[in-house]
């Protein structure tokens, strides 16, 4: 009987300490990476990049109290609660948590086969500051549903997630993780059997008819779920006519400009790419598809990171990214990245021939800065896919770091991705920006972002519902997993 009631006072013990900030019970597990607990804090001195694309706010005071911004003001005319934990931020910025759109929970292992990273995914993305995501497709989507319920649980950390169905397949699908959808009732029925499971959005791929499509999309819409797509059968303006809400990738996965382009077939992806590079962003019928996606208010999700791979002696190789692989998949990726590097002769000739990655990535950019400019709603994601090398979180910092080389300003890029994201998912009214009455989600980071942006990979806090996370401790506990779990 003494035995018993230790072990009932110990629980409760355990779960009165795990009492944090947010009102939430975190687990020891997630209670070892926690860096900031108290139900007040007060971010001092710090530069406020608050999402909205104003121009950074010097020497402010943030007050966050019971997992919510309480307070943004002047540090010389704010109050700081009495009970409040001080954390002096000179030489410090704060940004929203970024909110990543395309950040899938799984990594290629090779042979069209992925593997769930439900250990360091989560940590990762948090670790950089990325405090919601949408996973953008899934291949185990009840591990996903459950590390969501386990993160809001606070039994495990991580971003909040947002849990994107299987992926919406047509016949032909080259990952067999993937169902094949042959017609609108398979649509129909998929779709709903998923929602009513926790899903709350959907991914179309490849193959997928227009018909199937279609069924998906009206079927989703009756929930008030969204629906995206990595295309191929469909070009990007018959998918807007279907009525899609967010379109993947860019202009390199659009097809419906190769000449060869035959109804719901999925053309040879080098022959459309050769013929795309003719083309010109500037040209009338690709300026025709951005007025109609910005007509039917379909956004697009920039992926830049999984494409900047393919693109020879350009992507950074940092020790942090191969620190986290296990030993096999940096391996892997690195083999992938020589390969690439190495000149390709055309066998007919013996001529050195340029690779298409390169021109193709320059026509993305340029689309992308001219849909914004258009109007169109641009969201930012990493896709952790490809040949390996992009991995959660560190992807996400790469891609504002690449919108800013594409052309826009430190400041817009951190607006895409923050305050975008949350618009499309609904919640601009809880995160996204950092303002009085919003969920106390934040990065804290060392140096000046607006200015510099590689800045946005000095992550020391992230604040998530007011509880600040120690990002170097999330990294080291991941180091050497990725690749394994």
């Amino acid at each position: 009987m003494h035995t018993l009631n230790h072990r009932v006072f110990m629980s409760a013990l355990c779960l009165l300490l795990g009492q944090f900030a947010s009102g939430q019970t975190l687990s020891p597990l997630v209670r070892q990476f926690v860096k900031v607990d108290e139900p007040v804090v007060a971010l001092t001195h710090v530069r406020v990049i608050d999402g909205t694309g104003a121009p950074a706010r010097n020497d402010q005071t943030v007050v966050l109290s019971k997992g919510k911004i309480d307070v943004v003001a002047n540090a010389d005319s704010a109050t700081v609660p009495k009970d409040a934990r001080v954390l002096d931020l000179h030489g410090y910025s704060v940004i929203p948590g970024l909110v990543g759109m395309h950040d899938h929970m799984f990594y290629p292992a090779g042979d069209a086969i992925f593997h769930e990273m439900a250990i360091s995914f989560p940590r990762l993305y948090l670790a950089a500051g990325v405090t919601t995501i949408r996973t953008t497709g899934s291949v185990e989507p009840y591990t996903d549903l459950a590390l969501k319920r386990q993160i809001d649980g606070g039994e495990v950390p991580g971003p909040r997630i947002h849990v994107t169905g299987p992926y919406l397949e047509g016949p032909g699908s080259w990952a067999p993780q993937m169902t094949e959808l042959k017609t609108p009732e398979d649509a129909v029925s998929t779709v709903n059997f998923w929602i009513d499971r926790g899903v709350d959005n959907f991914k179309a791929y490849n193959f997928i008819s227009r018909a199937v499509l279609k069924a998906a999309i009206d079927a989703a819409h009756k929930r008030g779920i969204k629906v995206t797509g990595h295309l191929c059968s469909i070009g990007f303006r018959e998918a807007a006519a279907l009525g899609i809400d967010d379109l993947e990738h860019g202009l390199d996965v659009d097809t419906e400009f190769f000449s060869g382009k035959k109804p719901d077939e999925c053309p040879d992806a080098n022959a459309a790419a050769e013929e795309l590079i003719k083309m010109h962003v500037s040209d009338p019928p690709i300026q025709d598809m951005i007025q109609d996606l910005v007509r039917h208010h379909v956004a697009v999700t920039s992926t830049l990171p999984v494409f900047e791979l393919f693109v020879a002696n350009k992507t950074p190789l940092q020790q942090r990214v191969l620190d986290a692989m296990s030993p096999e998949a940096r391996n892997q990726f690195l083999e992938n990245r020589v390969r690439l590097d190495l000149p390709r002769h055309d066998p007919k000739t013996g001529q050195i021939v340029p690779r298409a990655w390169g021109t193709a990535f320059a026509m993305d950019m340029e689309f992308e800065r001219d849909f914004v400019k258009a109007g169109g709603l641009l969201l930012a994601g990493e896709d952790p896919t490809g040949m390996g090398g992009v991995l959660a979180g560190f992807g996400d910092q790469r891609e504002v770091e690449l919108l800013v080389e594409e052309g826009f300003t430190p400041l817009e890029a951190i607006h895409i991705a923050t305050y975008n994201g949350a618009q499309y998912l609904g919640e601009l009214d809880r995160i996204g920006t950092i303002a009085p009455g919003k969920q106390a989600d934040l990065v804290v980071i060392k140096g000046n972002p607006a200015q510099k942006i590689d800045d946005i990979e000095n992550v020391e806090i992230v604040f998530k519902n007011g509880v600040g996370y120690d990002s170097a401790k999330l990294i080291e506990s991941v180091r050497g997993l990725v690749g394994i779990r």
